[in-house]
């Protein structure tokens, strides 16, 4: 493990590995290094060809958080109290405060009305959108969506797949994305 510092002085926790392409793996919403087994597995197969980096998001695992918010705005009591039944709820509320950096990103586009198109403009680097075949149809909507505002997309779906791809068939997709 590895630790840079920002430019406002929060320490972020990442490993490397691999040599190649550099591919930044971002963990998903509830995700950081030590409960993202999937992300961990996806970095250990896409590292034979590529330089792999998969960090602690703020406030999560071992990246500290100069911006520490105590409660996350917006996630309604009820899910809330769903999320405290299950075996995770530990490791959930240790980046529940994070949330709202989620919710400030996406704020504008989970609504269902386009997508404004200058928000994205300046991302011209190639672009790989995926989504699972079996995910609920607003994942297809979207990353359809997503696809068609990025200046250089490309899109996929893995067939019989949920929200959490299986590792051994993300990474082959990846791979061929990235050219390896």
């Amino acid at each position: 493990m590895s630790f840079v510092t920002s430019s406002d002085g929060t320490r972020i926790g990442y490993d490397r590995q691999g040599d190649g392409t550099p591919v930044i793996l971002v963990g998903g919403a509830f995700q950081y290094r030590a409960i993202d087994h999937r992300t961990t597995e996806i970095a250990a197969q896409l590292a034979v060809h590529h330089t792999v980096v998969h960090y602690d998001r703020r406030g999560r695992g071992d990246s500290g958080d100069a911006l520490f918010m105590t409660e996350c705005v917006g996630v309604p009591a009820e899910v809330v109290a769903g999320f405290r039944q299950t075996p995770k709820w530990a490791e959930l509320a240790s980046v529940a405060h994070t949330l709202a950096y989620d919710l400030t990103l996406l704020t504008g586009t989970v609504s269902g009305d386009p997508l404004p198109t200058d928000r994205w403009a300046d991302v011209t680097a190639p672009t790989l959108v995926i989504d699972g075949g079996a995910s609920p149809p607003q994942m297809a909507s979207a990353a359809n969506a997503l696809a068609h505002v990025l200046p250089n997309a490309q899109r996929d779906t893995i067939p019989g797949q949920q929200h959490d791809v299986a590792p051994d068939l993300v990474v082959p997709v990846l791979t061929k994305f990235y050219g390896a």
